[in-house]
């Protein structure tokens, strides 16, 4: 019998490196394969349950990329639908024969009802299901395997834990098309199936722009191709860097105006394998140490950034409540303050009064992009620093319009910044944000271009808008408290008033240390905050 496949792409929108997409075209036998590939729009796959603009116009692009090469290669295109994937699989099987469906892990616990119910639905009517895994560098249930039947509690243990399993998997090949046999489906069951009539737009599913006052003025396209061209940029980027002796140069010099060369984006969608980047540096990395053998003392740091991304994904998929405080055992239960609605939309919308965290949201919002510097920034204020507000707000806020915000590792960061999970010792030290902001902008550039109210302050109060005289905010045209906020908070009182909190939380912590290894949630948490082997995330 003629084996008819599906494609299920969820995250790895990409046609390189591609397991799943192999095994699909994979004939097992049969005459020929009849090849179908598909994405649903059900309201939840690639974050589609809670999401802005801006993240729903890059994994739209992302579509039509794959789409445009589809048919490069002689394929009516991706079928893209929208509908409950049962229900859609269901039909396709009773009305096409199809035999076999193909896709990519998607391991945080959050997809594991809905994969559970398309498994279900694949052994009740005979169709092979198959699962690849190439959105992580390693499996993270072999980690917990070789860890002994539990995540690694901390970052030192997972280092430990991988270096046992030995490097991840090389990219495979890219697949060969030359003797697929491309489906297609008959127009009259376009409506039944739920099949949507081309590339939709983020207006389509009533997601519009936000409106901030801002321009935008860094765009960021989705698709492999742009992924691809990208990853060439980076790695001459990272070429010229090596050769200096450095790494990771944006993160030792921050620039915030400039365009980026982050690939998360791409990684965050599937659009560029996890393989190829890591494989990428590292190739590059040992070809750059041939040269100047002796000017890299730091080259096992190079993908420092995608272990801690493994890390995060491993310590989240035995733990669905690792995107909260509640019953969440490596989350410390820090007793943050009940939300003021007013507060937390002013720090949503950039109107907290204090321009650097403004600047920063308002570009969130308009490009959905934020450099990491920012991003700890707007993070600690929201937390330990400023409003004493619980990270749960801020990763909500993340997870919806970050353009390279996923579950895990987003809900990581947040936890880390906040001091409630991935540390050695709570930190009760809170660094001065507005020094911070006099040294990442000291003319002011950035904050001028995202907050235009501020255009015409001089460098000396640009980021204390608040001190300039009366006089002086006339002549800007901007008067502190009408057409820019006053600071929503005193910010030096606050900060002190929150590192004693911390300082009392960590005394309390050390004061019930456990000596022998955890053997329930409480313990686990003591023990993951306090427990020497920790190290602090660089």
């Amino acid at each position: 019998m003629a084996e008819k496949s599906i494609l299920w792409f969820r995250h790895g929108l990409r046609l390189h490196d591609n397991p799943a997409l192999i095994e699909a075209l994979r004939s097992s036998g049969a005459e020929k394969n009849t090849f179908y590939p598909v994405f649903i729009f059900d309201g939840c796959s690639a974050g589609t349950q809670h999401v802005g603009y801006n993240r729903m116009k890059f994994l739209i692009e992302s579509l039509e990329d794959l789409d445009e090469q589809f048919k490069e290669l002689g394929a009516p295109g991706l079928f893209i639908f929208r509908g409950d994937p049962v229900e859609i699989f269901r039909k396709m099987r009773e009305e096409l024969g199809i035999t076999k469906i193909c896709y990519e892990q998607d391991c945080e616990p959050i997809w594991n009802g809905r994969d559970e119910r398309v498994e279900n639905l694949c052994r009740e009517f005979g169709i092979k299901s198959v699962e690849k895994i190439s959105h992580t560098l390693w499996d993270p249930n072999r980690i917990i395997e070789v860890n002994g039947g539990f995540p690694p509690l901390t970052y030192q243990m997972f280092l430990h834990t991988i270096n046992v399993i030995g490097y991840p998997s090389k990219p495979c090949e890219f697949p060969d098309f030359s003797h697929v046999d491309f489906g297609e489906i008959p127009m009259n069951l376009h409506m039944q199936l739920g099949l949507m009539n081309g590339i939709p737009k983020p207006e389509d599913f009533s997601i519009f722009r936000e409106k901030t006052g801002s321009e935008v003025y860094l765009t960021w396209k989705g698709g492999e191709k742009r992924a691809l061209e990208q990853l060439e940029l980076r790695l001459a980027i990272e070429q010229d860097a090596f050769r200096n002796g450095t790494y990771l140069p944006n993160q030792a010099n921050p620039d915030l105006l400039g365009v980026s060369t982050s690939m998360s984006a791409a990684l965050r969608f599937g659009c560029l394998s996890v393989r190829k980047f890591y494989y990428a540096i590292h190739d590059l990395f040992a070809s750059v140490q041939e040269i100047l053998p002796n000017k890299h003392p730091y080259g096992h740091h190079i993908t420092g950034q995608l272990i801690w991304r493994e890390y995060f994904y491993t310590m989240s998929i035995k733990n669905p409540n690792y995107g909260q405080m509640k019953n969440n055992p490596i989350c410390l239960n820090i007793p943050w303050s009940i939300p003021n609605k007013d507060d937390v939309l002013k720090w949503k919308q950039g109107k907290t009064g204090f321009p650097i965290i403004d600047a920063a949201m308002r570009q969130l919002l308009t490009e959905g992009w934020l450099h990491h510097t920012l991003r700890n920034i707007t993070a600690t204020f929201l937390t330990r620093s400023g409003l004493w507000i619980s990270w749960e707000v801020g990763l909500d806020h993340y997870l919806k319009y970050l353009l390279d915000a996923d579950w895990s590792v987003c809900s990581g960061n947040w936890m880390w910044v906040s001091s409630s999970a991935f540390e050695k010792l709570l930190d009760s030290s809170n660094f001065s944000i507005i020094a911070l902001a006099y040294r990442l902008d000291p003319n002011g550039d950035y904050v001028k271009r995202y907050i235009p109210e501020l255009r015409h302050f001089h460098q000396k109060y640009i980021h204390e808008p608040w001190k300039a005289p009366n006089n002086v905010q006339e002549a800007c045209e901007c008067i502190i408290g009408d057409d820019y906020p006053e600071p929503m908070i005193d910010l030096k009182r606050a900060m002190q008033i929150n590192s004693n909190r911390m300082k009392e939380i960590r005394d309390s912590l050390i004061d019930s240390k456990p000596h022998v290894r955890p053997s329930n949630e409480d313990e686990i948490r003591t023990f993951f905050w306090i427990n020497d082997d920790i190290s602090v995330k660089a």
